[in-house]
């Protein structure tokens, strides 16, 4: 085993051949962390590894579906062979399958986006909690959205919800944070949700009034945190977000 000095961090970006998830592993990736790019498809994410190591950062590949316990079983297995720790693990895969009314929503649909965002989020954290153990200082950091957020999903003079299952789902994530991050307040592991704001992604077909820059700050903040930063949050580049 190769293992990593314990000043060169690592960090799993799941989702990370494109979009948000790409940037915030180029981000990372600037600051001298080895990022390894979780990908589905073995042919986009070595594209994203090539361009990142054409700036000069140092990017490996990680087979990872968040919906297949096997590929995450071996994804955990090739991590702790390759660098016998994990650092950072930035929960970032995502999908959003319906733009309808809340009554027209699909079952099917729920269920799907559930699946990967709620789920598949919670095995992946769940199978490298050992790893990221081993860090001196482990950071976990859930995508979450300004639309899981009760308190702006109450305001009434916000428009009509047409992402429901998108939005329930990442309501979920935010829970699933505050639990984890209140069972590790007494170790060294961080877990804070972060909400992108509204960034040109492939997601809401580049209509989003930000850059994946902009998008990708609060995720690699809190990937980064200090030993006094705040754990079971959920922040934006800005600060807190209400929940």
């Amino acid at each position: 085993m190769a293992e990593k000095s314990l000043s060169q961090r690592v960090a799993l970006i799941t989702g990370a051949n494109k979009g948000i998830g790409f940037e915030t592993a180029r981000q990372l990736g600037r600051q001298g962390i080895t990022v390894l790019i979780g990908s589905r498809e073995k042919q986009r994410g070595q594209k994203a590894v090539d361009a990142l190591r054409a700036e000069g950062l140092d990017a490996r590949l990680v087979l990872l579906d968040v919906t297949n316990q096997a590929t995450i079983e071996q994804a955990v297995a090739q991590i702790q062979r390759e660098f016998g720790r994990l650092d950072i693990l930035v929960n970032n895969a995502g999908i959003l399958l319906e733009r309808v009314s809340p009554a027209d929503g699909e079952v099917e649909n729920l269920r799907g986006t559930f699946e990967t965002n709620v789920f598949g989020l919670f095995a992946v954290t769940k199978a490298f909690l050992p790893l990221l153990r081993k860090a001196p200082a482990g950071r976990i950091v859930n995508v979450s959205s300004a639309l899981g957020s009760l308190s702006t999903m109450t305001d009434p003079h916000r428009l009509e919800n047409k992402y429901l299952a998108y939005s329930a789902s990442k309501a979920a994530v935010n829970m699933i944070t505050i639990a984890l991050g209140r069972e590790l307040a007494g170790t060294r592991i961080k877990v804070n949700a972060a909400a992108p704001g509204y960034t040109a992604t492939a997601m809401n077909n580049f209509s989003g009034t930000q850059t994946v820059a902009e998008g990708a700050i609060a995720s690699v903040r809190l990937a980064t945190l200090p030993d006094d930063g705040p754990t079971a949050g959920f922040l934006d580049a800005k600060g807190t977000v209400a929940w």
